[in-house]
């Protein structure tokens, strides 16, 4: 089967509807394989990008020098792997009591709060209890956003970037994400729960199959307790004293 379009030079082109075809889950039913030296398009390799991030150290030394208003934002955004605009939408009744799991349900772009880009991104994040202690003290006393201005309102993104980058760690946010996931990867954490705990897609049926796992708190605890005296978490905490 075709479908027809009509192009600005007034010509109609038909184009094979398997281009379009897709499955439940997403997947094309017919995945298309482009000739880049015919088209033109250079060819992406992800092993010559550049991808920075940051050692455990590098965070001491972040949290070190960060202003206190900022240092609990990026130990969270550390020892959590949030993304920026999921961190400054928190709210105070995103966080458990203990302040041991967190809940995101919105983001913050361009200085609005927004529903986040995916289903996926919709998700718990399970905390360690030395970086619980310190969002305990943060926001202690407080209502609303959890990293807020002083009229209530959430952080600029470029305020907090501006802050990050005066450490002098000349990174983006994307970095504390991979040191995060490093990290997790590193103590053997399953996949499925750096999945969950990130707020990946699912990107097969094994993934679809393996989505109850969201709600297995026996599993997620222990495997948490596990990866808690790894490098990265104590450090975030013992900064703040």
């Amino acid at each position: 089967m075709f479908e027809i379009f009509l192009c600005p030079a007034r010509c109609w082109i038909a184009y094979p509807s398997a281009c379009c075809a897709a499955i439940v889950e997403g997947e094309q039913l017919y995945p298309r394989k482009w000739n880049h030296d015919f088209i033109g398009l250079p060819i992406v390799r992800k092993e010559e990008q550049h991808r920075p991030t940051v050692t455990a150290t590098e965070v001491e030394e972040i949290l070190a020098s960060a202003k206190r208003r900022y240092a609990a934002l990026f130990a969270l955004l550390a020892g959590s792997g949030l993304r920026i605009g999921e961190a400054l939408a928190l709210k105070t009744s995103d966080l458990s009591p203990d302040c041991r799991v967190l809940r995101v349900q919105h983001s913050i772009w361009h200085g609005r709060e927004q529903v986040p880009k995916t289903p996926n991104a919709i998700h718990e994040v399970d905390i360690a209890e030395p970086l619980a202690q310190l969002l305990r003290e943060h926001v202690s006393g407080r209502n609303g956003y959890v990293f807020a201005t002083s009229n209530g309102t959430p952080l600029a993104q470029r305020n907090v970037l501006r802050a990050l980058q005066a450490t002098g760690k000349k990174i983006g946010f994307q970095a504390l994400r991979r040191f995060r996931n490093q990290v997790l990867r590193r103590a053997r954490v399953p996949e499925d729960l750096v999945k969950l705990w990130l707020g990946h897609s699912k990107q097969t049926m094994t993934d679809l199959y393996a989505d109850g796992l969201r709600n297995d708190t026996v599993l997620r605890k222990p495997v948490e307790y596990g990866w808690l005296l790894h490098e990265g978490l104590l450090p975030l905490a013992a900064t703040q004293d």
